[in-house]
């Protein structure tokens, strides 16, 4: 199994590593998972992903872990960290633009293997309420970089698979957090999944 293996490779920053829950219920990592029950035999991925990271420091270490040859399947999800930073949405969508022309090469050229995730609202969190986050600018704010990224992807023809919703509709149910009160829980990564798992087949078909 492992030899015929398809790779994966998940670029991101907390949401891709899975703040705050055990390895297996990441999305990148259910997700490839759920491919295999589907009968796709895509290995786990390899992930290039850290809890804080911008657009240009995911663009560093991309740098400086140098993954070769060409993947079945690459993810990325990005920018939040830039929003929270109060980085402007036209260096992100430059930056954001550069990423994904990495992770296309990635997918050996073929931007139909390639899914970009979007970024959740975590202004709809417990965390986001006892820093006073918790209000209409920062969801705008999110919306603003969503529509740059979905604008990007749309140029390449890169699948955005939209999980804003999911993070407001449930961003305050403790199931759905991790102990933080801000990172997702496996319980939201698995909503999360559920929406790229189509994406990702008809991507692997």
């Amino acid at each position: 199994m492992a030899g015929e293996s398809l790779r994966y490779l998940a670029l991101g920053d907390s949401y891709t590593i899975g703040e705050g829950v055990p390895h297996a219920a990441r999305w990148p990592v259910q997700l490839a998972a759920a491919l295999r029950q589907a009968g796709v035999p895509l290995a786990d991925p390899d992930t290039i992903a850290t809890t804080g990271w911008t657009t240009d420091e995911l663009e560093a270490a991309i740098d400086a872990a140098t993954p070769a040859g060409d993947y079945a399947l690459v993810t990325l999800a990005i920018g939040v960290n830039n929003q929270y930073r109060g980085r402007s949405v036209d260096e992100y969508a430059t930056q954001f633009d550069a990423l994904l022309r990495r992770a296309i090469g990635f997918a050996g050229q073929r931007a139909g293997r390639v899914l970009v995730l979007s970024i959740p609202d975590w202004g709809m969190t417990p965390f986001a309420a006892a820093n006073g986050r918790q209000n209409a600018t920062t969801s705008a704010q999110i919306d603003a970089f969503n529509a740059a990224a979905a604008q990007v992807c749309a140029r390449h023809g890169v699948r955005f698979v939209d999980v804003t919703p999911d993070s407001r509709d449930h961003g305050m149910a403790p199931a759905m957090l991790a102990d933080d009160g801000l990172h997702p829980s496996g319980a939201m990564y698995a909503l999360w999944t559920g929406h790229a798992l189509p994406a990702a087949l008809n991507a692997l078909a």
